[in-house]
């Protein structure tokens, strides 16, 4: 992949964005401009590598990275970078990409064989274009399989199906993810939790005198208070 970001151009662009955002926020971060790294080209192959330190990492960290990754959007935003490019700028802390890359390849290769073993397709929940192709990559040595993905926009995701079963051109819409440019789902959906064989389930329904919802006692009673005994 040709490079067309480089940290004597971008970098200072990046650079005095972050920093007036950190300064905002309060945080205690700091932040390095690296080269790419380039230990995994077949799933990540980013021109710059941003790389953060400091007492607050644990809160990008929180809930996916969702903070983290939140940032690295944004940045991408300010910059004017077309989708297809994100994968070029990557952020990161305490290597949480590595670590996210094996727990992708480990939940795509465990799916495989549920879909080997079931003969069900098996869809994971939605995730952006650099997770997804983890999985693709992940599988592509699998002959007793293939993934597809399927639907749009932030509800995209990724399908298994056995190698024989034929593409199913209308599944059911999955949740929208709360952030839907990191790849991940906080508060519900999980990219690494998927559905299988469509079955998925809703909210429950517990009625009024469910959790957390008002107890119905019916109508109070008119009158003096009872006499205690």
């Amino acid at each position: 992949m040709t490079k067309k970001y480089s940290i004597q151009e971008t970098g200072p662009s990046i650079e005095a964005f972050l920093r007036q955002i950190i300064s905002d926020a309060g945080f205690d971060l700091t932040f390095t401009l690296e080269a790419g790294d380039h230990s995994n080209p077949d799933f990540e192959n980013p021109d710059i590598a941003v790389k953060f330190e400091g007492g607050d990492v644990e809160f990008l960290l929180a809930n996916r990275a969702e903070l983290l990754l939140a940032l690295e959007l944004v940045t991408q935003e300010m910059l004017g970078m077309h989708s297809d490019d994100h994968s070029r700028i990557a952020f990161d802390a305490n290597d949480y990409r590595l670590l996210r890359i094996e727990e992708l390849r480990a939940s795509a290769l465990a799916a495989a064989e549920r879909v080997k073993s079931s003969g069900n397709y098996f869809r994971f929940n939605p995730m952006n274009s650099r997770e997804r192709r983890v999985i693709h990559i992940a599988l592509r040595n699998e002959p007793e399989v293939r993934s597809e993905s399927c639907g749009g926009g932030p509800t995209r995701g990724v399908v298994i199906y056995p190698a024989s079963m034929p593409t199913i051109p209308d599944l059911p819409a999955l949740p929208v993810p709360a952030y839907t440019g990191g790849g991940f789902a906080s508060g519900g959906a999980r990219p690494d939790r998927p559905a299988f064989g469509d079955r998925e389930r809703g909210p429950r329904d517990r009625g009024p005198r469910g959790r957390g919802g008002p107890r119905d006692r019916g109508p109070r009673r008119d009158g003096p208070p009872r006499e205690r005994r």
